[in-house]
C-alpha cells in the first residue's frame, strides 16, 4: 500500500506540478488548494504526510498544522516565500518537521518527503536498538523500538524530529552535541548552514512540551557556543 500524502496549495501549477512528481514516486496523493477541503480531508483519511503552503485563501497553513499536531503525529513539510525566515520559524513551533522555499524544484521537494517518510517509518515501526531499547533518568523514558516518550509517567506527544533530537541527546547522555551534529543525525542531509535555526526551534518545543524552563533547564541544557546536552 503506498503511502498517502495531502497537498495543499493555492497555486494550481504548483500543487499540479507537486503532486504528478510525488505519484511518480507511487504515492497516493490527495491535492487541494484550499484549507477547507484539507481538513474535510485530514479527518476522512489515514495520512502519512502533509505539505501545506502558507499563505491560502481561506486559512492558512500554520493553522492546518496546529489542527493536525491536535491528533497527528506524521511529518508536515511547510512552503514558506522566499527570504520569510519567520514563516520558517513560525513553522516549526507550531509542530512542522520541514520546510521548503519557494521557488523550488519539484525534485528537492520529493527528496525532502522521501527523508521525512523513512524517519516516520523507523518511527511508527521502531527498528533502532539501544539497552533493551529503554533510555530512562530523571523521571525521563524513551522507549527507542515503539517510539514511545513519557515524562513523570505522563505520555509526551512528541513528532519524529522532536523524538529523534530527544533519542540522540539522551543516547549521548552528559556530552555536548552541535546543532549541525543534531541536524546531520536527525535529517542525514551532508550540507548544514551555520544560520539555519530548525535546531533551535525544535529544543524550544521540546522545552515546552517537557514543561522545562530556558533559563534554569533541568532536562536539556544549552552549552553556549557549542550546543545541547541532557543529563542528571
Amino acid at each position: 500500500m503506498s503511502e498517502k500524502i495531502l497537498i495543499v496549495d493555492d497555486e494550481h501549477e504548483i500543487a499540479d506540478l507537486v503532486a504528478l512528481y510525488l505519484e511518480n514516486e507511487n504515492y497516493t496523493v490527495y491535492k487541494y488548494y484550499t484549507a477547507t477541503e484539507a481538513l474535510e480531508c485530514i479527518d476522512r483519511e489515514k495520512l502519512d504526510m502533509a505539505v501545506l503552503d502558507v499563505m491560502l485563501p481561506d486559512m492558512s497553513g500554520f493553522q492546518i498544522c496546529q489542527k493536525i499536531r491536535e491528533k497527528h503525529t506524521y511529518p508536515v513539510i511547510m512552503l514558506t516565500a522566499k527570504g520569510e525566515e519567520i514563516d520558517k520559524i513560525t513553522g516549526l513551533t507550531l509542530g512542522a518537521d520541514d520546510y521548503v522555499t519557494k521557488p523550488f524544484l519539484p525534485l528537492e521537494l520529493v527528496a525532502r518527503v522521501k527523508a521525512q517518510m523513512r524517519r516516520y517509518k523507523r518511527y511508527n515501526k521502531g527498528g533502532e536498538s539501544g539497552e533493551e531499547g529503554i533510555i530512562a533518568f530523571s523521571g525521563l523514558v524513551l522507549n527507542i523500538n515503539t517510539h514511545e516518550c513519557t515524562l513523570n509517567e505522563k505520555t509526551l506527544l512528541l513528532t519524529p524530529t522532536e523524538f529523534s533530537i530527544l533519542r540522540i541527546l539522551c543516547q549521548k547522555k552528559g556530552r555536548v552535541v552541535s546543532s549541525e551534529e543534531l541536524f546531520h543525525g536527525v535529517w542525514g542531509e551532508e550540507y548544514y548552514n551555520k544560520n539555519n535555526n530548525t535546531i533551535t526551534v525544535h529544543i524550544r518545543h521540546l522545552r515546552e512540551k517537557m514543561g522545562d524552563s530556558f533559563e534554569s533547564p533541568q532536562y536539556i541544557k544549552t552549552v553556549w557556543g557549542c550546543g545541547y546536552k541532557i543529563e542528571n
